[in-house]
Formats: structure tokens, C-alpha cells, sequence
């Protein structure tokens, strides 16, 4: 029924577009235009002649004599005449064949109109059959497989309820046993204390050792006690020696005298602190030449540690790694070659970045001062022992070592145990009592 209606509609859109072609040219076959004798439109060869000749003047009471122009002019509002009275005549008629045209298509609209709006809608309902059809089946198939998984997981679930039955079927086996054989040696204790009760005339025996228990309970408590007092203050990792930095001052530091003079590309610093106070900045170990007053410097700001390498632009920062009133381990590790640089705290390597004072070369002939800085006052040797008391480090210091190669992470794990004998490796420019080591303002050397 739908292709009926859609054939039918297309036969009437071309009869509308063949009726609107065609009805301007059959009314143009009928209709002849000619201009007759009757209007004097046509130029004479008489007329010619007559121009090309004078004329004499006309006599009065004579009839006008048109000339060619004037008949030319008329000629043109005559075509001009006859040309809107056709176009009038064209509206006219296809103005009539629209309207026969409207009154046909409403015919055909109210004849055929009905049938093809059934049509649409039983095509529509089929289309909406057909989807139902399917999403049911799929909610079928959905089912199915929903079903297989409650299946399986039925029969898992089985499985962990039997093995669960057998673990506590083995549990209570095991504890049966376990309750048998306490017993059996319950048995024999109370029947041993029996025989030690009869034997010491009625239970002095068992009195003594209730006080032996008590006195027993005592000396470990007073060990537990000792032995936190003496680890916090022993020096770690088995050093002997130690520095003792009792206050900030402006002369407080430690001179440290190089086993050997170096210059090399590559320098290891570890080191044991323990910080009596954590601020902005605090000198740990610093290294400076005649024309570099920070070659190397080991500092702390706040609870982060910095290693700086011919400057402060140049620098490795470890977050978090001192606290007041505990030691430290600290090594910094750095080599020339593509500017490699880290600190390791603890044994474990906290930060490490390249491009650190690449191609660099370490002068020779500098001071090493633990706690201080020369800084930019730093000329020579002789000048006074005078610092910035900002800068200067409070607490205790130990372990102090320096190579001038880069050390491994076993290397370095070995040094920073807290209970071990790491004091016992030693550096080959700074080693930890076997340099000269120079405490001046106020700081000790403890054992």
C-alpha cells in the first residue's frame, strides 16, 4: 500500500511539471502577431527617395506625411502593445491550470491520504514487533549465561565449605592434642611440686621462688632503664670519640687536618649528627680553598640535608632526614663526570640528581672545618678564627669521613649501622681517629 501511494504521488509531480512546460508554448503556437498595411508602419522605397531628395515646402491645406521615423515609433509601441496583452493573456491562463491542478491534488490527497497514514503505522508496529522480539531474546540469552555463573559459583562456594570443615576438623585435632599433652605435663608439674612442697615442709620452697620472681622482675626493669640511658648517650656504629657542640657561637668549630693533600673530580663525605636543635641553617662539614670558599659543604635546613658543590647553585637536597635529638647517617656522594651527585641517609639513598657542578675539578691546599664556614671572610689560614654564630652547629658529631673517589651502596650500608662497628672504616683523605682533629670555642672531644 505504501509503494501504491508513493508511485501515485510521483505520477502527479509529473503531471504538474509537464502542464507547466507545456502550456506557454501550446498558447504561444496560437497567437501570430503581424503588423498590416492598416497602420502605415512599413519605410517605401518612395520614402527613401523622398529623403535623399529635398523636398519642397508643403502647400497649405495639405494631408501630413509621415516620415520614417515616425513610423518607426509607431512600429515600436504597436510590438509594445501587443506584447503585454500576450503576457496578460499567459498569466491568465496558467493562473486556471493551478487551480485545476490544487483542486486535483486535494482530490487525490482526500482519496489516497487515509490508506497510505495506515500504512506508515502498521509499518511502524511491525518495526516495533520485531524489536521486542529481539531484545527478548537477548534477555533470554542474558538468563542463560546468569544461570551458568550462579552454577559455578554454587559449586566454588561448595568447595570452600568442605575445605573449611576439613581445616576445622584438623583444628580441633590439633587442639585436642595440644589440651592431652598439657595436661599430661600439668600433671607432672603438680606432681613434682608435690614432692618439692613435702620435701621443704609445707611450701617454703615455693615461697623463695616467688621472691626470686619478684626480685628478677625488678633487675629487668632497672636493665631496660640502664640500657636506654647509656644508647642515648653512647656514640653509634661502635665510635669511640666523639665532638660535643654545647652552643652556637661565633667560634665554636673543629679543624680538620687532611690525611693527604688531593685534587681530584670526585669526593665521598659520610658523617654520624645528631642535632641538639634544627634551624634555617647549619653547618655540618665544609671545604674551602683560596679561590673557592665553598667547594663542598655538608648542611642542614630544618629537617633537610643539603650537599652543595662549588656553591649554593649547585646542590642535592634530601627532605626529612634529620630530627632533633637522634643520630643521623649522612653521605654525600659526587663525581666530575656528568655532574652525578647524591645523599644517602641511613644507609639508603633520599635524593640524587646529574648536572650537579659538571666537569668541576676539587682544588687542593683548602681547610676542612666541621660545625663552621669560612665563607667569603676566607683568605688564608692565619686570618682570626672568627664565624657567623647563625651558621654554627649544636649537638653531637662522630664518624667523620672523606675519600676522594665515589663510594658504593655497600660501601655505605656498612657505615650507617647504628649497632655495628661502622667507625671502623675509615676514609683516605679524612679518617676518623687518625686525623688531626682541632676542637677550638667551647666544643669537646667526648668518649
Amino acid at each position: 500500500m505504501a509503494s501504491t501511494c508513493m508511485r501515485t504521488f510521483l505520477q502527479a509531480m509529473c503531471l504538474v511539471v509537464l502542464l507547466s512546460t507545456a502550456v506557454p508554448a501550446n498558447y504561444g503556437d496560437d497567437i501570430k502577431v503581424s503588423f498590416g498595411e492598416d497602420y502605415f508602419n512599413e519605410i517605401t522605397d518612395e520614402d527613401q527617395l523622398e529623403e535623399a531628395t529635398p523636398t519642397p515646402s508643403p502647400e497649405p491645406c495639405r494631408s501630413p506625411v509621415f516620415t520614417k521615423w515616425d513610423k518607426l515609433f509607431t512600429m515600436l509601441e504597436n510590438s509594445q502593445m501587443k506584447e503585454n496583452m500576450l503576457l496578460q493573456y499567459a498569466d491568465d491562463i496558467i493562473k486556471v491550470e493551478l487551480q485545476s491542478l490544487r483542486g486535483e491534488l486535494l482530490q487525490f490527497v482526500a482519496q489516497y491520504g487515509g490508506s497510505c497514514a495506515s500504512a506508515v503505522e502498521s509499518l511502524v508496529r511491525r518495526a516495533g514487533i520485531q524489536t521486542e522480539t529481539r531484545l527478548q531474546n537477548a534477555m533470554d540469552r542474558v538468563r542463560e549465561v546468569s544461570a551458568d555463573q550462579y552454577v559455578q559459583h554454587d559449586a566454588a562456594l561448595q568447595q570452600l565449605l568442605a575445605a573449611s570443615v576439613n581445616q576445622a576438623t584438623r583444628m580441633e585435632q590439633l587442639e585436642s592434642s595440644c589440651l592431652k599433652l598439657g595436661a599430661a605435663k600439668s600433671f607432672q608439674a603438680r606432681h613434682l611440686m608435690q614432692e618439692v612442697t613435702e620435701a621443704e615442709n609445707g611450701g617454703r620452697l615455693q615461697k623463695t621462688l616467688s621472691t626470686i620472681s619478684s626480685d628478677l622482675q625488678i633487675i629487668r626493669e632497672q636493665l631496660i632503664l640502664y640500657t636506654r640511658s647509656v644508647f642515648a648517650n653512647s656514640l653509634p656504629s661502635g665510635c669511640d670519640t666523639g665532638l660535643l657542640f654545647p652552643t652556637r657561637s661565633s667560634t665554636a668549630h673543629v679543624e680538620v687536618s687532611p690525611k693527604t693533600p688531593f685534587q681530584n673530580n670526585a669526593a665521598t663525605i659520610c658523617l654520624w649528627a645528631k642535632p641538639t636543635q634544627v634551624l634555617n641553617k647549619t653547618i655540618l662539614f665544609s671545604y674551602s680553598t683560596t679561590g673557592n670558599a665553598y667547594e663542598l659543604q655538608l648542611v642542614l635546613n630544618g629537617q633537610s640535608v643539603f650537599f652543595t658543590v662549588d656553591g649554593e647553585t649547585h646542590l642535592v637536597e634530601a627532605s626529612g632526614a634529620a630530627q632533633e635529638g637522634q643520630w643521623v647517617h649522612i653521605c654525600a656522594v659526587w663525581s666530575s663526570q656528568q655532574g652525578l651527585a647524591s645523599l644517602w641517609v641511613n644507609g639508603q639513598q633520599a635524593a640524587s640528581s646529574p648536572g650537579v657542578a659538571e666537569g668541576h675539578e676539587l682544588r687542593s691546599k683548602g681547610s676542612i672545618l666541621l660545625g663552621q664556614e669560612y665563607g667569603r671572610s676566607f683568605r688564608h689560614l692565619s686570618i682570626p678564627d672568627t664565624f657567623d654564630a647563625d651558621l654554627a652547629f649544636t649537638g653531637k658529631m662522630t664518624g667523620v669521613n672523606m675519600w676522594d673517589r665515589v663510594l658504593n651502596s655497600k660501601e655505605i650500608s656498612q657505615q650507617a649501622r647504628i649497632d655495628g662497628s661502622g667507625c671502623g672504616i675509615r676514609g683516605n683523605v679524612v679518617a676518623w681517629g687518625v686525623s688531626d682533629i682541632e676542637p677550638k670555642g667551647g666544643v669537646k672531644l667526648i668518649y
